[in-house]
């Protein structure tokens, strides 16, 4: 059987974008490949257990340092791996200068003969400096590369990097997690308690972490445009900024703070809700899972337009919500009130959203092309 060694920084039951689609991959591949997976552990202590059917090492750390997990055990862990487990595949989920590091040192060291799958998720967009030191390393691993998947054509188009190897590059979009496409029937009666709760008023619903470039701080100024008499914004999940978005909102009686929901929850307020705010503001947010998933409940998105961002190729304006110049927040809440309103157009966008997540965001469609890409490298 063709081994397939995984690379990348967390992994389940570590929640996080990259760490559930690192899942989603070897999912789709049990079964058919002997697959490995290196990530890191959330404390200084390397590990080593199963995951369905699948040999997980955690490596210790023993500080993160921009988002980044250093390790003391890594590289030897690494060469262990290569001299053992011997992969004739490697996926490896970018960015994660360190792990890269390392990677190429043994792709030399032990002169590999395999094949090299990079999944590319996003630029390093924050840490700019960090991004620049980099440069020669992320050239290097696309050079090596046998092939590249993107999530979205329009990450694609506005990259630095990929452009230049667009014959080795594959458009695998994300999936909607198996948890939300079924509802359970706790869940529906819980829905109804939801919108009797807040008296049948339309319900807008956030959920998310906390930070920055998700915008949370557009969507609460723009409740100064809305009635809100008439309407109920549910802000889900928490981070680094819920105490300020908290003091920023005291004034708006409509705005509620849900904390972190289960995610039995989230099905429920997804199933309730009227409108889904996802007001993120930079190529920070490369795609948007949990956008994809408010689609497939059939909820109508209000999105910024973001310059090369997945966000805008996940949600069609017009098709499956609505579109809002990047940092207006005026007119984030006119289009808010153009789907609290407008019951034609609500009805259309709303069609258009779950049918937009059955063509491009189900599992047996990212499975497909998954299983495509690996059975290329053959």
């Amino acid at each position: 059987m063709i081994k397939v060694l995984h690379i990348t920084k967390r992994y389940p039951p570590y929640i996080g974008g990259i760490e559930t689609v690192c899942h989603d991959v070897c999912k789709a591949l049990n079964g058919k490949y002997e697959q490995m997976v290196l990530a890191f552990n959330d404390k200084n202590e390397t590990i080593e257990e199963e995951v369905d059917g699948i040999k997980v090492i955690r490596a210790s750390v023993f500080k993160v340092v921009a988002s980044q997990p250093l390790s003391k055990d890594y590289g030897k862990l690494l060469d262990n791996i290569f001299k053992t487990f011997k992969p004739d595949i490697i996926h490896f989920d970018y960015p994660n200068p360190y792990s890269a590091a390392f990677l190429l040192r043994c792709l030399e060291k032990y002169k590999f003969k395999g094949k090299f799958l990079l999944f590319w998720h996003m630029d390093i967009v924050k840490q700019k400096i960090l991004r620049s030191l980099f440069v020669p390393q992320t050239k290097k691993l696309l050079k090596i590369a046998d092939l590249v998947v993107a999530t979205s054509p329009n990450y694609l188009k506005d990259t630095s990097f990929l452009p230049d190897y667009k014959g080795k590059i594959d458009i695998i979009p994300l999936r909607v997690g198996d948890f939300r496409t079924t509802l359970t029937p706790n869940q529906i009666e819980e829905s109804e308690k939801i919108k009797k709760q807040f008296e049948n008023k339309k319900i807008i619903f956030f959920y998310g972490r906390h930070v920055k470039y998700k915008g949370l701080t557009y969507l609460i100024d723009a409740d100064k445009y809305l009635n809100q008499d008439e309407c109920v914004i549910l802000i889900a999940g928490k981070g680094k900024l819920t105490n300020e978005l908290k003091q920023q909102a005291k004034d708006f009686k409509n705005i509620k703070f849900m904390g972190v929901l289960s995610d039995d929850q989230i099905n429920s307020y997804l199933n309730a809700c009227d409108i889904f705010a996802f007001p993120s503001i930079s190529r920070n947010e490369a795609f948007g899972i949990s956008l994809a998933e408010a689609l497939y409940f059939g909820k109508p998105a209000v999105t910024f337009k973001i310059k090369g961002s997945g966000v805008n190729f996940v949600s069609l304006n017009n098709v499956s919500g609505l579109e809002t110049s990047n940092l207006d927040s005026k007119e984030y809440a006119n289009n808010l009130n153009l789907l609290m309103h407008d019951m034609d157009l609500y009805q259309h966008l709303s069609k258009g959203a779950r049918q937009r997540a059955l063509n491009y965001f189900q599992k047996e469609t990212f499975e497909k092309k998954i299983l495509d890409a690996f059975a290329s490298l053959k």
